[in-house]
């Protein structure tokens, strides 16, 4: 057996935590002439209340409408007119503000979030405002997009029964409309506490006035308690589950197909394996199922496969799967795929050779270490750590963990996706018929 070595990236970091609950996390850089502020709630789509559906990603929006100090669309001009770049994302399980300034930016990014920790404009108007632009988003995004929403927010349904892991985290129109200005403020109330939440910077700092400016600012957020998180949990698969859909926008069949994998939190050493599996399978041309399906067979014209719905396996929770799609052309035959994936787990299951699977480990390693030179991109991957793992120091040990997983784990991963326990589901094209 060989094991791959991989560097730990060499950036130290400094934790603390504030009495209202904040943890902050501080990387300093001194050869990167800028800063990244990043602020990751504890908080996705998989914590909104049935008849919310989409209030996680509405409530990203309402966050940029205006604070106790600063006025609607003036975060944007301030971090603009210092020369900077802004922006934040909501995700199945946590939700993140982030931006990225010249050195000298590190107290107006700061003073910027905490105005808005402490409270964002929550009014009619804003509510209104933001849940016409979500249902617009939702409208170039999934519903007049071709293969929108899949299989991001298309399979989960097929796999999951509870309403936290099967609903639609973008939202339905009618539970947009419904929401009031009670509504907002009861969320912000329970998901937005300092308690709740991570406060990482990195790039060009001193870390003793870092320090200082971080209590300055946020040290006088009211505390409140932190949300608890229901339990998520649902039974494994025992039979495939398998549905189809027709998309009038498509014009070529597709096909998803996910397995359960182990926490990501909870079992990490168990679930690594599975994000190598994926890039074995589908990273690059010489990969499993690029070389097989794409390049010899020519059953599908692409396939993708990656662990985690979002493909961000150091930033989520479980239930969660991995997956596999692919796109046919006109003629291919869905079963011809799956039959063909499944070929090559069992290849994969009888044995890994251990050059290809250095290649492999090497190169997600890579994927993830050069995330990690960007100022902005580690910022948010240490917050991600914290909420994570209780660890911001864990992310430095990600690529090094990839470089341990053996073949011999990652066959097993393969023995395990069975068609048992195999969500499929399936797009009809409509378009051009």
């Amino acid at each position: 057996m060989t094991v791959a070595t991989i560097p730990a990236p060499a950036f130290a970091i400094e934790t603390f935590r504030l009495d209202n609950g904040l943890r902050v996390v501080l990387a300093p850089d001194p050869g990167a002439p800028v800063v990244g502020v990043a602020v990751v709630y504890d908080v996705g789509m998989r914590s909104e209340p049935e008849g919310r559906t989409g209030f996680a990603h509405l409530f990203e929006h309402m966050m940029f409408q205006g604070s106790h100090n600063v006025g609607k669309a003036e975060h944007m001009r301030h971090v603009q007119s210092a020369g900077g770049t802004f922006n934040g994302s909501t995700h199945i399980d946590y939700t993140d503000y982030f931006n990225l300034l010249p050195a000298n930016g590190l107290e107006l990014a700061l003073f910027l979030e905490a105005d808005r920790m402490r409270g964002p404009a929550i009014t009619a108007e804003n509510l209104e405002n933001q849940v016409s632009v979500v249902k617009e988003e939702i409208r170039v995004n999934v519903l007049n997009r071709p293969y929108g929403g899949f299989p991001w927010l298309k399979l989960p349904p097929v796999m999951f029964d509870t309403f936290p892991n099967a609903h639609d985290g973008y939202g339905s129109f009618g539970d947009l409309e419904a929401a009031t200005v009670d509504d907002a403020q009861a969320f912000f109330d329970a998901f937005y506490p300092a308690s709740n939440a991570v406060l990482s910077v990195a790039g060009d700092i001193d870390v003793a006035s870092a320090r200082d400016l971080v209590e300055r600012y946020f040290g006088d957020v009211p505390h409140r308690p932190a949300p608890v998180h229901p339990s998520f949990a649902e039974p494994d698969l025992t039979a495939e589950r398998r549905e189809s859909y027709v998309d009038e926008r498509a014009t070529l069949p597709a096909v998803a197909a996910a397995w359960r994998v182990p926490d990501p939190v909870g079992e990490t050493e168990r679930f690594l394996p599975y994000v190598v599996l994926g890039e074995l399978l589908t990273d690059g041309d010489a990969s499993r199922l690029v070389e097989r399906l794409v390049h010899r067979d020519r059953s599908a014209t692409a396939v993708a496969a990656h662990a985690t719905f979002m493909a961000e396996p150091f930033a989520s929770r479980g239930p969660t799967a991995l997956l596999i799609q692919a796109f046919l052309p006109p003629t291919g035959e869905v079963d011809t795929v799956l039959d063909t994936v499944g070929e090559e787990l069992e290849r994969i299951a009888d044995g890994v050779d251990e050059a290809e699977l250095a290649r492999v480990k090497a190169r997600v390693a890579a994927q993830l270490l050069r995330g990690d030179d960007s100022v902005m991109g580690r910022s948010r991957r240490l917050a991600t750590a914290e909420i994570f793992h209780g660890d911001a120091g864990f992310a430095a040990r990600f690529a090094a963990m990839l470089g341990e997983v053996t073949a011999e784990s990652v066959s097993q991963a393969a023995r395990a996706m069975t068609p048992q326990r195999r969500s499929v589901l399936e797009v009809v094209p409509g378009g051009n018929q």
